[in-house]
This record gives structure tokens, C-alpha cells and sequence, in this order.
């Protein structure tokens, strides 16, 4: 009887009350945006994972997936969810592959991922770029992110490379801290550090290992729609381009290089990286000089 006199509770109410009723109820269950797919269904492709550690460019992918992905772009989420089978859904996100860290989700999603693909009703697509220029990235993202929350890439934080060079030179103390994977960076801060340089690199290196589709930012720079291509080929889906071309990466490629010459501090760093840090760079495809 109590169920009764809800229902009919329910049926008197407007239809924007129901519809809000609903989405409470099923977001209360499901993670953020997932409920929906709980009503419509999420197609039967395999489930895509653009994966990237921080500072990789990542963000750059998710545009062209949304604006070159026709059909399927509506499939797009910026968030990782784990499903049983295979789906329509594009997840993009952070997620390490050995340490826990600030801003990335754990290792044990990143290996959830890796037998789904394992078993062919999911494809890893890994995005990477030269860690150097990452760290260079990651250390003006967190440093904005702890002062105002704005959180900002190094483009609009700075106008050019020579003031990117100043705060550098002006805060090496900081940044070496950083690189280190220092927790005092980030006091006053909940949650963990982020990775150091060191394992930043070790984790590039494992995924390069392990995924079986990987991209490098600094190929988009060159020929975008040639690696664009490659991307919807693996997805099996017809570029949407509406006679526009695939955009090259807004961040610049190397810039680490310019910051070398500009800031002997940074020089410094680089060449006292130790031997395994360097080797795996190199492994990576990366040279340090």
C-alpha cells in the first residue's frame, strides 16, 4: 500500500519534478554522468581510454574526439568508468600505472584497463610526450593550482618563453622541489604529492611497455590529421572534419630546449639527472641533450 500511494504521488507530480526525481535517484547509484547510460544504451563498439599522465596533452585529444568523431562523439566523457563489456563510450583521463598521485586516478584502474584490452573489448590509447616539457607543464599547473585554483597550462600563464624563463630562474629552489616529488610542495594541500620527475618517467616508460596503442604529442605537431587518422582507424569510425582541418597542438613542442639555453640552473638539473632517469627518456624515444 506504501508503494501504491508513492507511485500515485509521483504520477501527480509536474514532469520537470519527475524528471528530477530520476536523475537524484540514479546519480545517487551511479558515478557523475553514468545514469544516463543506465537509460539510453552505450552502443556495443569497444570502449575507448585515452590515457595520459599530467601535462601530455591530453586535453588537446578530448577537442578532436568531440569535434571529429561524429556519431560517437556523443559517447565522449572526460572521466574513466570500468565496464564488464564492451561499449560505444570514449573515456579520457589521468591514471598512473605503479605510484599513487595528486590528480590521477590509482594503479588499480590503470590495470583494470589493461586486461579489458587485453581481452579486445577496449582499446588504451596512450599519449605522451617529452617528460621534460611535461614537468616544465606540470610544475606551472600545480604551482597556479595551490595559489589561486585556477590551475593554469603554461600558454596562459605566460606571455613567452622568456618569462617562463624568468619565473623560473626567480623560483629554481621551488621547482627543484617539485621535481622531486618534495610533499612540502603541496602543504596546506589535502591529498598526495605528485609524482616526481623520477617516477614520472618510470611510469611513461611502463606504459610504453604495455599499451599496445600509443601516440606522441610531438607527431600531432607535425602532421595532425595523419596521427587523427590513425586514432579513427583504430576506432573504426569515419572522420567528421566538415571541411575543417585536424588543429595541431596549442603547446609548443621542446620547449624544455629554449628553457635550457635560457636558464643554466635548468641546464644544471638536467645533466645531474641520474643514469636510470636517462636511460629511460632514451627508451621513450627522448634524447636529453
Amino acid at each position: 500500500m506504501q508503494f501504491r500511494e508513492r507511485l500515485h504521488r509521483f504520477a501527480r507530480k509536474p514532469a520537470r519534478e519527475k524528471l528530477r526525481i530520476v536523475y537524484r535517484k540514479l546519480s545517487s547509484k551511479l558515478p557523475e554522468s553514468d545514469w544516463y547510460w543506465k537509460v539510453h544504451s552505450p552502443g556495443s563498439d569497444r570502449t575507448t581510454y585515452i590515457i595520459g599522465l599530467f601535462g601530455t596533452g591530453r586535453h588537446y585529444l578530448n577537442e578532436l574526439m568531440e569535434r571529429h568523431t561524429g556519431a560517437r562523439a556523443k559517447y565522449f566523457r572526460d572521466a574513466i568508468r570500468l565496464h564488464r563489456g564492451p561499449t560505444s563510450m570514449i573515456y579520457s583521463g589521468h591514471a598512473t600505472f605503479k605510484h599513487v598521485s595528486r590528480g590521477q586516478n590509482l594503479p588499480a584502474v590503470t590495470r583494470r584497463i589493461l586486461e579489458a584490452a587485453r581481452v579486445r573489448i577496449a582499446d588504451l590509447i596512450f599519449l605522451y610526450r617529452h617528460p621534460l616539457d611535461s614537468l616544465i607543464s606540470n610544475w606551472v599547473f600545480w604551482r597556479t593550482d595551490l595559489r589561486s585554483r585556477e590551475g593554469l597550462y603554461v600558454a596562459l600563464a605566460y606571455d613567452n618563453t622568456d618569462d617562463l624563463a624568468a619565473d623560473l630562474e626567480e623560483n629554481f629552489v621551488e621547482f627543484e622541489a617539485f621535481a622531486a616529488g618534495d610533499p612540502a610542495f603541496f602543504t596546506g594541500s589535502r591529498g598526495p604529492r605528485f609524482l616526481s620527475f623520477q617516477e614520472f618517467v618510470e611510469e611513461t616508460e611502463l606504459y610504453l611497455q604495455s599499451a599496445s596503442h600509443t601516440f606522441r604529442l610531438e607527431d600531432f605537431s607535425v602532421d595532425p590529421a595523419r596521427e587523427f587518422s590513425r586514432i579513427a582507424n583504430l576506432m573504426s569510425i569515419d572522420l567528421n572534419l566538415n571541411g575543417s582541418q585536424i588543429s595541431s597542438p596549442h603547446t609548443k613542442p621542446y620547449r624544455y630546449l629554449e628553457l635550457k639555453e635560457k636558464v643554466p640552473r635548468f641546464s644544471s638539473f638536467i645533466s645531474r639527472l641520474d643514469a636510470g632517469t636517462q636511460r629511460r627518456i632514451e627508451a621513450c624515444g627522448y634524447s636529453v641533450s
